[in-house]
């Protein structure tokens, strides 16, 4: 009968003239396998980590588990965040028109200024909302407009500045309200005449101008597009100076008027030089027949 410790696994494993030399060095190495199988070896062997996956017991994570913006996950990441980081934009801005809507209705000299937070919100979220059903391709984190440019933001807070210090020395200055319901209508036609110009253009408007045409590009005529030739310029031309006649700003007023006039001035000579360029003598013939809509803009000048 075998016995029950380490020397009966020896007997029952170890033939009777064992290779020279195979037991001296280490007796217990020649009984491992036999004492693994026969469950009697005090700590079983580890199971082999590439054995086991090809066995498909053990598998490798789906997703990277740590978010590490500096490696080669970080489109993945960038994937995985966007979402959050869309939603903590539309939330703030939600929260912005509120905030707007709570200071529109309270009798104080702070009113006007709640019509320009609804405004503001609004116009940014609109813009997010209109490029993801008509261009979701072009969709982005940009879309939004919250990130524009350094001109932009300082524009936005030098507008909270004026307000804010006029309504604390000359509060009677922003109680005009026939000139804050004309920035109001200024602001409510430029929304609509813009978002009117998205949707007619669909997939064909981006908020980055072009410099190399795609197969789906054509030129959009129709609609708002046979009054004005940049009707979406338009829009944000009377909206961003209808913003400062609401708040009764007269400093930023003159200066937005002047910005937002060279910026556009500047940007529609750069777009059409890429739209010549697409269309050729079709848009020619359409920026003969149709102005611009901006006052004192004729566009790119082409000699012929």
């Amino acid at each position: 009968m075998p016995g029950t410790g380490s020397s009966g696994c020896l007997r029952d494993r170890v033939p009777a003239r064992a290779p020279p030399g195979h037991l001296a060095g280490n007796p217990a190495r020649a009984c491992a396998p036999r004492c693994e199988r026969s469950g009697l070896h005090s700590e079983p062997r580890k199971p082999r980590l590439d054995s086991l996956r090809g066995l498909g017991r053990i598998r490798p994570p789906p997703y990277p588990r740590k978010w590490d913006l500096g490696s080669g996950n970080s489109q993945v990441t960038e994937l995985l965040l966007a979402p959050f980081q869309i939603a903590i934009r539309a939330c703030f801005l939600g929260f912005v028109f509120g905030c707007g809507m709570l200071l529109s209705f309270s009798q104080s000299s702070w009113s006007h200024f709640g019509w320009y937070m609804c405004s503001l919100s609004l116009f940014h979220y609109s813009e997010y909302l209109v490029t993801a059903v008509n261009n979701p391709k072009s969709l982005s984190l940009d879309s939004f407009l919250l990130n524009h440019s350094l001109e932009y933001t300082v524009a936005a807070l030098s507008s909270w500045i004026e307000f804010t210090l006029e309504n604390i020395f000359w509060p009677e200055l922003k109680q005009i309200t026939w000139l804050s319901a004309l920035g109001l209508l200024m602001v409510v036609f430029g929304e609509c005449l813009r978002k009117a110009a998205m949707f007619t253009a669909g997939s064909n408007f981006n908020h980055v101008v072009q410099n190399e045409k795609s197969e789906t590009h054509t030129l959009v005529t129709s609609g708002v597009y046979a009054w004005f030739r940049h009707p979406s310029y338009v829009g944000w031309f009377y909206w961003s100076i209808g913003t400062q006649v609401m708040l009764c700003n007269p400093i930023c007023g003159v200066g937005y008027a002047l910005t937002v006039w060279r910026f556009f001035r500047d940007r529609t000579e750069e777009e059409e030089i890429s739209l010549i360029h697409f269309f050729g003598d079709e848009y020619l013939e359409y920026k003969k027949r149709v102005p611009t809509g901006l006052p004192f803009i004729k566009g790119v000048k082409v000699e012929l």
